[in-house]
């Protein structure tokens, strides 16, 4: 690969919002960490995602082997399989958005390119996960892109774009020596800046209770267009979110793109959720776009309805589907955790 950077070559990393060629998901595997004594109950979840999801783009899945790929096809079994492949991809969990490409786009060709960052499993906290860390490359393969190969951890849930050269992290997990422990603070913000064509890097400072990536930006804050955010919020000052997230809310109404403020708007977080005495990073704002909807994971909870109506809202011109994710927030993720878009281009 060219020893130029995907900035100075005119890419970039372009905005959830914007048009996908296709969705990447990783198909878990029963002997795996995720869903521990629960694999089968949240199946249905799944199919619920790649149902909507078809109706919107296409859906490719990664699976092991042969017979990963068959137990894969009996979940889905009777939905429309046009949209729908299969890609010998292994994988040790499901969670594409931390282990997948993050894709790059520019108007010259070849127009779509592959960061592949390093991978640890958040901080080594999951070995093994040896097949996770390479996936960004082999699916440049499979699609014949270039790699560009930042020698940094990252994880694709630790940041947020707007498209438009501005970019949303956490010190929490970005600056935690568990990732990138001889990077000072520039020197990844320099990362960021060459590898996904941003210019503008934008620090909140931690995460939600239960959240064992160290504070993914996608429980907390996420772009909806170039100058919106929304923000989880906590009504209750006696939860434990609720100091963390006004933090960063103050944070976000001190933020400026381009010399200007950025708008808000809050999110409430939904009730705690605890289970075998572990309290589980239940957030509305792990929700993914796609193309024609946006899949928000929901939780029986009283403030479920109002926050699909905020994001109705925000987004008129797709469908906004709640899929009932109790179960799947046992694996400590929802929808965006476990989507890649791949742009179109």
């Amino acid at each position: 690969m060219t020893s130029q950077t995907p900035a100075a070559l005119g890419y970039r990393m372009p905005a959830e919002w914007e048009p996908h060629a296709a969705t990447w998901l990783s198909w878990p595997r029963p002997e795996g960490i995720s869903f521990p004594d629960s694999f089968d109950r949240v199946m249905p979840t799944l199919r619920a995602m790649i149902e909507a999801l078809i109706e919107s783009e296409r859906v490719c899945i990664n699976v092991c082997n042969g017979a990963h790929e068959a137990e894969a096809r009996q979940v889905v079994r009777g939905l429309s399989m046009e949209r729908i492949s299969f890609h010998l991809v292994p994988t040790n969990e499901p969670w594409c958005r931390d282990h997948g490409p993050i894709f790059l786009t520019r108007d010259r060709k070849p127009k779509l390119a592959v960061a592949d960052w390093d991978y640890n499993a958040w901080g080594n906290k999951y070995p093994p996960f040896d097949l996770d860390e390479v996936v960004p490359t082999r699916l440049a393969q499979l699609l014949n892109v270039p790699v560009f190969y930042p020698r940094m951890i990252l994880e694709g849930g630790a940041i947020e774009v707007n498209g438009a050269a501005a970019l949303l992290t956490t010190e929490s997990c970005l600056l935690n020596p568990n990732r990138n422990p001889t990077l000072s603070r520039d020197a990844i913000e320099q990362r960021l800046r060459d590898f996904l064509g941003v210019r503008e890097i934008l620090w909140l400072r931690s995460g939600i209770a239960g959240d064992d990536t160290d504070g993914h930006i996608d429980d907390l804050a996420r772009f909806v267009s170039e100058r919106t955010v929304v923000a989880a919020v906590e009504e209750d000052p006696d939860d434990e979110n609720y100091r963390p997230l006004q933090e960063n809310l103050a944070r976000l109404r001190e933020m400026k793109i381009g010399g200007r403020k950025i708008d808000i708007v809050t999110l409430l977080m939904p009730k705690r959720i605890v289970r075998e005495g572990l309290r589980l990073p239940a957030s509305y704002a792990n929700f993914f776009i796609a193309n024609t909807c946006v899949l928000v994971p929901t939780f029986a909870d009283r403030n479920d309805e109002a926050a699909l109506s905020i994001l109705r809202t925000l987004f008129p011109n797709r469908r906004v589907i709640g899929i009932d994710s109790r179960e799947l927030i046992w694996g400590l993720g929802t929808f965006h955790c476990l989507t890649q878009q791949q742009p179109a281009v």
